[in-house]
C-alpha cells in the first residue's frame, strides 16, 4: 500500500501543497516592477512647460541679456518673418525648409538602401566583413567637417557635396546597427530553421532579418540625428538656401532670435520623425522588448 501523500518515505508528517487554479489570478509581488514600465508623457509636458516658464521669467526679469538669449515672443514673431521671408536673404522659411529635407531625407534613404544591406552582409559573411569592415570603421570616428573639404575638391559645391556628406553621415550607423542586429539573433533559432530543411538564403531571409530589424529601427533613428546635425556643416558648402544656412546667415547678423527659431525647427522636424519612427517600429516590430 503506498504512503499518503502528506507523509514522506521516512513516516514524517509533511504540508499538503495545494497547486494553484487556474481560475486564480496571479498577484504580482508589491513593490516590484518592470524597470522604466509606465507612460512618461505627463512628466515630459510637464518638464516642457517647466523649462518654458523658466526661459520666460528668466528674459522678462532680465536675467539673461537679450542678445545672448531672446524672449519666446520674439521667437514667435521670428518665425512669422522668416516664413515671410523678412529676413536676412529674403527666402521665406518653407523654401529653406523643403531644400533641407530633400537633402537630409534623399540622402537617408539613399543611406537606407545601401548602408542596410552592407551591414547585414557583413554580419553573415566574413569576406564582406573584411571588405567593408575596415573603411567603415576607419571613416565612422571621423567628424564630417573633417572630409567636407575633399568632398568639395571631389563633387563640387552642387547639391551632391551636400547630399553625400549627409550621406556619408547616415552610413556608419545604419551599416553598424544592421551588423549588430544580425549578430544577436539566437544560434537557436538558426539550428532550428536549418533542421527544418531550410536553405542558407531562406535562414538569412526568414530569419536573421526578421530578428535584425529592432537592431535596424534604433539604427535608422540615430542616422537620421546625424543627418539632421551634418546639415548645417552640408549647407556651409556654397549654399544659398537651408535651414542650416539661414541659422548660420542669421549669426553673422546677431539675430539670435532667428537662430533659436531655426534650431526649434530644425528640433521638431528631427523629434516629429523619430515619432514617426517608433510608430512604424512598433507596427514592424511588436514582437521588440518581449522576447
Amino acid at each position: 500500500m503506498s504512503a499518503p501523500s502528506n507523509v514522506d518515505v521516512a513516516g514524517n508528517a509533511v504540508p499538503r501543497v495545494e497547486a494553484p487554479s487556474s481560475a486564480t489570478p496571479v498577484r504580482h509581488v508589491s513593490g516590484y516592477s518592470v524597470p522604466g514600465e509606465g507612460s512618461s508623457t505627463t512628466i515630459a509636458i510637464v518638464t516642457v512647460i517647466v523649462l518654458l516658464t523658466l526661459w520666460w521669467v528668466a528674459t522678462h526679469a532680465g536675467w539673461i541679456r537679450d542678445l545672448f538669449l531672446p524672449t519666446p515672443e520674439r521667437i514667435i514673431t521670428s518665425f512669422a518673418d522668416a516664413w515671410k521671408g523678412d529676413i536676412q536673404g529674403g527666402r521665406p522659411l518653407y523654401e529653406h525648409f523643403g531644400w533641407s529635407m530633400f537633402r537630409v531625407f534623399f540622402a537617408f534613404a539613399l543611406a537606407c538602401v545601401t548602408a542596410i544591406p552592407v551591414g547585414i552582409a557583413m554580419g553573415v559573411s566574413r569576406i564582406a566583413r573584411g571588405i567593408f569592415d575596415p573603411p567603415v570603421e576607419f571613416y565612422r570616428p571621423l567628424p564630417p567637417l573633417a572630409y567636407l573639404p575633399l568632398i568639395v575638391i571631389w563633387f563640387g559645391i552642387e547639391e551632391t557635396a551636400k547630399v553625400v556628406l549627409i550621406y556619408l553621415a547616415c552610413f556608419a550607423p545604419l551599416a553598424m546597427a544592421a551588423r549588430a542586429g544580425v549578430k544577436s539573433v539566437m544560434i537557436e533559432q538558426i539550428n532550428a530553421a536549418y533542421s527544418l530543411g531550410a536553405s542558407k538564403w531562406q535562414v538569412i531571409r526568414h530569419v536573421i532579418i526578421p530578428a535584425a530589424l529592432p537592431e535596424i529601427f534604433t539604427g535608422m533613428r540615430i542616422a537620421i540625428g546625424f543627418g539632421w546635425t551634418t546639415l548645417v556643416a552640408a549647407e556651409m558648402v556654397a549654399a544659398t538656401a537651408g535651414l542650416g544656412q539661414m541659422v548660420l546667415n542669421a549669426s553673422n547678423f546677431l539675430r539670435t532670435d532667428v537662430v533659436i527659431m531655426g534650431i526649434f525647427v530644425i528640433g521638431i522636424v528631427a523629434y516629429m520623425f523619430d515619432l514617426m519612427m517608433r510608430y512604424i517600429e512598433r507596427a514592424v516590430v511588436p514582437w521588440k522588448g518581449r522576447g
